[in-house]
């Protein structure tokens, strides 16, 4: 079986397939998903983020730096509703990544922002850091590149930031970078392992769907094989009407029937006329076309319900539930006449056709299929001495 996904060629550095089409796949696999899980993730951030305007009025008032924040956070949540809406309708990993990757570098501006207004508060920033960072990563449903690029680009903006307004101490900027280098290393471990393992499921799921096709195949493959086998030995494979075997099995089930209902059941034994002088003469290709066209003859002769076999070479056998020995003989004779229309063509258009018939009557519940069959031959065979093209019953 040739695996189209193999959960072992994921890349250990950014958790995606190493082949690009897998991964565009399942990028549109995860679609739906990916749009209302980022949509609600950044309505979330957006809220959170306006929250804090509460504090910066609390700490500053109606200040310059007051409504400067302000300006800068309803410049940033309006952002993010406004790509939320966009996300919502057209998100994607597989064409649009950017358009994920823009909330997170809006929001990192906006953190990176708050340093110069608000260098009083740098401890609390720091933490508001760390919380970004893991909500980069885990929170805001993302591919891991575009979170490791948003997430170091708040880590070097803020620390930058902070040395320059909040004139941190080297000791300080070391401890800082240090936890927020913690942040990344987690934030990254988590996703990476998060987005392996759903890769891993999705390729296993996708080889799991191969097997069921294969499977679903063989199964269709197999039961085509066996109607083929069925066919072969249930029908004559010449005339296409029942082999000996199947005839037997239906003829006999038909006869228990009639005698459980006792009701009337008849069988005909049918020879063709000097078959073999036919075969001599004009070949066996000719041969089989006659039984052929016989055939069908017999078949718009007899009703529904009668059943034909093919017993052996040119002789077929006839099953006539609920009929009487009378009704019999008028069919029978009527299929010795129209075998007798038979016109044939090209060498063969003076040859006329003709079979003998030999019927049997079931006469008591005691009669079984073997018995109706010698009984039918004998007459069958009274038919050919007596000069045949005849019924006799």
């Amino acid at each position: 079986m040739t695996k189209q996904y193999n959960h072992n060629d994921i890349h250990w550095l950014t958790g995606q397939f190493r082949n690009r089409s897998n991964e565009l796949k399942y990028r549109d696999s995860i679609e739906q998903s990916v749009r209302f899980e980022s949509r609600f993730a950044v309505i979330v951030v957006a809220v959170l983020f306006a929250m804090f305007g509460i504090t910066d009025y609390n700490l500053l008032g109606l200040t310059r730096e007051y409504y400067l924040l302000l300006t800068m956070r309803i410049i940033v949540v309006s952002s993010c509703l406004i790509l939320a809406f966009i996300i919502g309708r057209s998100g994607g990993y597989s064409r649009n990544v950017w358009l994920h990757a823009l909330p997170l570098w809006i929001v990192a501006t906006g953190i990176v922002l708050i340093v110069p207004l608000r260098p009083e508060s740098l401890s609390t920033q720091v933490t508001a850091i760390v919380v970004a960072i893991m909500a980069f990563y885990l929170l805001i449903p993302n591919l891991l590149t575009v979170s490791a690029l948003a997430s170091l680009y708040l880590s070097v903006s803020f620390l930058a930031v902070a040395v320059v307004f909040a004139e941190l101490s080297p000791v300080a900027t070391v401890t800082i970078g240090l936890l927020i280098m913690v942040a990344n290393i987690v934030g990254y471990t988590a996703l990476l392992r998060i987005e392996f393992l759903q890769r891993k499921q999705y390729a296993l799921l996708n080889e799991e769907r191969e097997q069921n096709k294969e499977l679903q195949a063989e199964i269709a493959h197999r039961k085509s094989l066996e109607e083929q086998l069925r066919m072969v030995a249930e029908q004559d494979a010449l005339t296409g009407v029942d082999s000996r075997a199947h005839f037997m099995k239906r003829a006999e089930a038909l006869l228990k029937r009639s005698q459980f209902d006792k009701a009337p059941f008849c069988l005909f034994m049918i020879d063709v006329d000097h078959f073999k002088k036919v075969n001599d003469t004009w070949g066996h290709t000719c041969g089989d076309q006659i039984l052929t066209k016989i055939v069908e003859v017999c078949q718009q002769t007899l009703r529904p319900n009668d059943i034909i076999g093919r017993f052996g070479g040119e002789e077929f056998v006839v099953g006539l539930p609920n009929t009487t020995a009378n009704d019999a003989k008028t069919v029978a004779e009527r299929l010795r006449d129209n075998v007798a229309a038979l016109s044939l063509e090209g060498d063969m258009s003076d040859l006329r056709l003709s079979v003998t018939i030999g019927i049997a009557v079931a006469n008591s519940e005691k009669d079984d299929l073997d018995s109706l069959i010698t009984r039918a031959d004998n007459m069958l065979y009274v038919g050919k001495r007596e000069g045949r093209n005849r019924v006799v019953i």
